[in-house]
């Protein structure tokens, strides 16, 4: 048990060890609680865009919506990178068993969630009209895309706040709160989509109203959770700062994190604007298709998630030899899920887009994506836990160089020779599979050099126990007789201040037989003895 300020902290070792124990187990139990987290909020944003727009709106409305999609990324998937630098600190701080460090750098992140939502929240408010402009963005849907937007980012600061507390409380092992609170919250947005919608035809406004309402939601579930923590993850307003040490590490990990997924998000935007030249037809079918595709997604990078806190944790511990048993198990079941729910989306695709879509040629457009895509996510799941062990190895500018060239380089490349030669969809979204193939074996050439480096280092020197404090501890008689303090016999009778036998029979203060006698009403009985007597 440590302090932090005037309260005890107590991290339970047993709830939030990662470094030991049954691994393949720990790592698969841990990563199904995000996956579910992962589909339930594809699930509601699959109810408020397909089925509620698609439905019960049009075709138009639901352009709109998907049109912002990209851009969104664009912006608030950037410092959500930044999150991924909170779990690493505070996984390798739980795992290094610094409890006072740990609760300094969770309020460290918190606060810094905080106010990169407000500066999201004026930003993506002012500049959204010019974005969707500069995306090309059919005139027929771009006022319906910009209100989304204008209401989408009042939900920012909430979002941030959620998906920090979320990263903060995986790498304390804890991976099944977020889920409960996020799957309560988009429980609450369905209804007030579908009210806002269907009663108040509200249209695209009300879906934007219903997701910033059930985001602070969200955020205020985890905020109380955090307040009843008890351990290095309490929550306390009052400790809100931004400490420099952890700051630098959070941003040193959280920026190139950041920077990664930018990367991403501009070649995205850019493949967003070569669809935009198809029609509204083609936006909306690629819209529905990329919906159903990100609960593939989703889910791989679910295993992402979870290979950031293990790794986080044993590198804290100073356990190397378990990160490349923790990454074979990450890529095995990121393969294994991207595999089988590539073919569950394609199976179940037409189907549901026949429901959803309007038009045949939207449907075909939609086929076209999700038969590209997912019969190779489970390369997009190989290059995201890739790339999160090396963040956890602390080589986040590696991940972010190689996606810059990997990734982003070879898509822009790719729009301006191959699909300006053959403008199809089909040629447009081959550069994906070839661009996370690619992408993935440097990440691999990167882990080995990381991991070489490390056996170079050795293991952390092992710190000795902390000496209990000075009232925790209890000194042995030896030490009680040898210590300085102590006076000998010879010191006490030595002493000028140890009176003599006659000074003490002399003494004016000692009291006589008749002083005794008048006094006895005063002397106190063994009944109401004080116990400081003892």
């Amino acid at each position: 048990m440590r302090k932090i300020g005037s309260r005890s902290v107590q991290i339970s070792v047993q709830k939030q060890d990662l470094t030991s124990g049954n691994l393949p187990k720990k790592i698969l139990l841990f990563t199904l609680p995000i996956i579910a987290m992962g589909l339930f909020q594809n699930l509601f944003a699959a109810c408020d865009d397909m089925v509620i727009l698609g439905i019960f709106a049009s075709d138009r409305a639901l352009a709109a919506v998907g049109a912002t999609t990209y851009l969104v990324n664009l912006f608030v998937n950037v410092f959500i990178g930044l999150s991924v630098g909170a779990n690493v600190v505070v996984a390798r701080l739980i795992g290094a068993k610094e409890e006072r460090e740990a609760n300094r750098a969770m309020h460290t992140a918190l606060t810094l969630s905080l106010i990169v939502g407000l500066v999201l929240m004026v930003l993506g408010s002012s500049l959204c009209r010019i974005c969707l402009e500069w995306l090309d963005t059919p005139a027929d849907i771009i006022a319906q895309s910009t209100t989304y937007l204008r209401i989408y980012f009042i939900g920012t600061p909430a979002l941030l706040i959620f998906n920090f507390g979320a990263a903060i409380l995986r790498a304390g092992g804890n991976a099944k709160t977020p889920f409960l609170y996020l799957s309560l919250s988009g429980a609450v947005n369905v209804a007030l989509n579908t009210l806002f919608v269907l009663v108040c035809r509200m249209d695209v406004a009300g879906v934007a109203t219903g997701t910033v309402i059930s985001q602070y939601l969200s955020a205020g579930l985890m905020i109380l959770h955090l307040l009843r923590e008890k351990g290095a993850l309490q929550f306390r307003p009052r400790r809100m700062t931004l400490c420099g040490k952890y700051l630098v590490q959070i941003l040193r990990i959280g920026i190139p994190t950041g920077l990664n997924n930018l990367v991403f998000s501009i070649s995205n935007t850019q493949i967003q604007s070569a669809v935009n030249s198809f029609g509204a037809a083609a936006v909306a079918g690629c819209s529905a298709a990329y919906t159903l595709e990100h609960f593939v997604y989703t889910s791989t990078n679910s295993v992402m998630q979870a290979a950031i806190s293990f790794v986080g944790q044993n590198v804290g511990a100073g356990k190397h030899r378990n990160i490349p048993k923790i990454l074979r198990w990450c890529l095995f079941y990121a393969a294994g899920i991207g595999f089988v729910m590539g073919l569950t989306v394609v199976g179940l695709g037409r189907p549901i887009f026949g429901v959803i879509l309007d038009s045949n040629a939207a449907i075909e457009f939609a086929m076209t994506r999700t038969y590209i895509f997912i019969f190779f996510y489970y390369m997009c799941g190989i290059m995201e836990v890739l790339a999160g062990t090396l963040r956890s190895l602390g080589k986040s500018l590696l991940p972010t160089a190689v996606t810059m060239i990997g990734a982003c380089g070879l898509r822009l490349v790719w729009i301006h020779t191959v699909f300006r030669a053959m403008p199809a969809l089909g040629v447009l979204f081959a550069s994906y599979p070839l661009s996370w193939l690619l992408t993935a074996i440097a990440h691999f050439v990167g882990y080995l050099v990381a991991m070489r480096r490390l056996k170079r280092q050795g293991p952390p020197p092992v710190e000795p126990p902390d000496e209990p404090t000075a009232t925790d501890k209890i000194p042995t008689t030896h030490e009680l007789l040898s210590t300085d303090e102590t006076p000998t016999m010879r010191e006490m009778l030595a002493t000028d201040e140890t009176p003599t036998m006659h000074e003490m029979l002399a003494t004016e203060e000692t009291p006589t037989t008749d002083k005794i006698s008048a006094t006895d009403n005063e002397v106190p009985s063994l009944r109401t003895a004080p116990a400081a007597a003892h």
